[in-house]
Order: C-alpha cells, then structure tokens, then sequence
C-alpha cells in the first residue's frame, strides 16, 4: 500500500535537500505524535550518512513504540520535465529501507519511504514524498495510520520549509 505526498515548499532545493537528510528535522517534523532517541553508539549526527541507523520510538513522546532500523541511500538522477519545451530536471531522493525491529514496528513486513526534492522555476521546492509498505492482513488498518502520521508531517514540512 501507498502513502504520498506532493507539496511546493518556501525554501529552496538546496535547502530542502539539507533538511532532508537531517536528523534534527526528522525529529521536528514527527514531535509530538512520535518521538525518536538515536541508539547508534555516536548518537545522531548533523546530517543522515547512508547506511543504516538504529532508533527507538516512542508514541506522543512517552509510549514505547519499539526499535526501528533507517537505512538510507541517497539518489542523485535527471527527471524529464514538464511541458511543451521541457528540459530534464535534477531531482535528489533519499531513500529509505529500514524495516521494524521490534513490536510493534515489527507489523510492518515490507518499507520503502522515498523523499525527493527539486527545484522549480521560481525558486521554490517541489516536495514528493511516498512511503510504499506492507502490515500483511493489518495493511489496510496500518495505512490509516501511517496516512494520518503523514498528513501531520506534511503540515510540520510546510510550515518548518520557510526557516530552512
């Protein structure tokens, strides 16, 4: 199942790209409904490297929510514009593989959240953001609530985009 994102964000795609790698903005953009504490041995660094990162959740900041794994890449690739006269566009993605490690992050049997950022003509951001998942026969209920969860970052990623 799918959840997506498309936003215009007030900031440029350098700036964008910054945050998205960012484990200050993750946290910013996901407090209070979730709160994560970094378990690597260096904790959480300026900017995420790409490999994997160990956190744990916890729910509105006080619920344990279980252990998590981020493994991310990043992607650097020119999309074909938009438009009659269209010329290709630099697009950067983060990816993310990770996967659950403990209860009840562990329901989620497949995760694949791809971020991309790219500039448009007026200097502004464009924002797309999809987590593709699966929970097996909890698939339906888990994407009410990780739909929820991304509407919320959503409005925090608007709202967060103008300071970057």
């Amino acid at each position: 199942m799918r959840v997506l994102l498309k936003l215009v964000l007030d900031c440029d795609a350098d700036a964008a790209w910054r945050a998205l790698r960012s484990p200050a903005v993750f946290r910013r953009v996901s407090a209070p409904l979730m709160a994560f504490d970094s378990l690597d041995a260096s904790g959480f660094t300026e900017q995420w490297s790409d490999g994997e990162h160990r956190v744990a959740a916890r729910a509105f900041g006080l619920v344990p929510a279980g252990e998590q794994l981020i493994d991310i890449h990043t992607e650097e690739r020119l999309d074909r514009g938009h438009g009659k006269h269209s010329v290709p566009v630099p697009v950067r993605i983060v990816h993310d593989t990770g996967r659950g490690l403990t209860w009840p992050l562990t329901l989620t049997t497949s995760w694949h959240h791809r971020m991309a950022v790219s500039a448009l003509p007026d200097g502004r951001t464009l924002y797309r953001d999809e987590l593709a998942f699966s929970a097996g026969p909890m698939t339906p209920l888990v994407w009410l609530a990780y739909w929820a969860f991304w509407q919320w970052r959503g409005v925090a990623i608007r709202r967060l985009a103008a300071s970057w």
